[in-house]
């Protein structure tokens, strides 16, 4: 156990000069670190690798900002696109019947687009369609 706090806290110290530049480009140094210590935790090295990458791919908006966009988005009045599947990151939406948003600057969320599911707001890589984060 005490190998698992020392290699979350060594992964950490590396991953924490990111921290700053977190906010810069979307979350994904953040998502890095967090999936980091997470996978470290609960599966140790390799635990650790593979969360850092996945917390570095969905990167998205955290914590009080997911709360904000949620509210921006209601602003919008963005009509709700009925999905039958799950709502879930990973999920592939249609190309067509669907239309998806760019995401304000103020996020800091690049790349990404957003549009709503079943009632849900979502970021979806525009290239794939592919959810990236779904905003509860």
């Amino acid at each position: 156990m005490s190998k698992k706090v020392l290699l979350a806290g060594a992964i950490l110290a590396v991953l924490a000069p990111a921290g700053a530049f977190a906010q810069s480009n979307g979350g994904a140094a953040a998502g890095a670190a967090t999936g980091a210590v997470g996978g470290a935790i609960v599966g140790g090295p390799v635990g650790a690798a593979v969360g850092g990458v996945t917390g570095a791919i969905v990167g998205g908006l955290a914590g009080q900002q997911q709360q904000q966009f949620r509210q921006y988005v209601v602003t919008q009045d963005v009509p709700s696109y009925r999905y039958s599947d799950e709502v879930r990151v990973g999920a592939v939406l249609p190309s067509s019947g669907i239309e998806y948003y760019e995401v304000p600057a103020e996020y800091g969320v690049r790349g990404y687009r957003y549009t709503v599911v079943n009632e849900t707001p979502v970021l979806v890589e525009p290239e794939t369609r592919r959810i990236v984060q779904v905003i509860r």
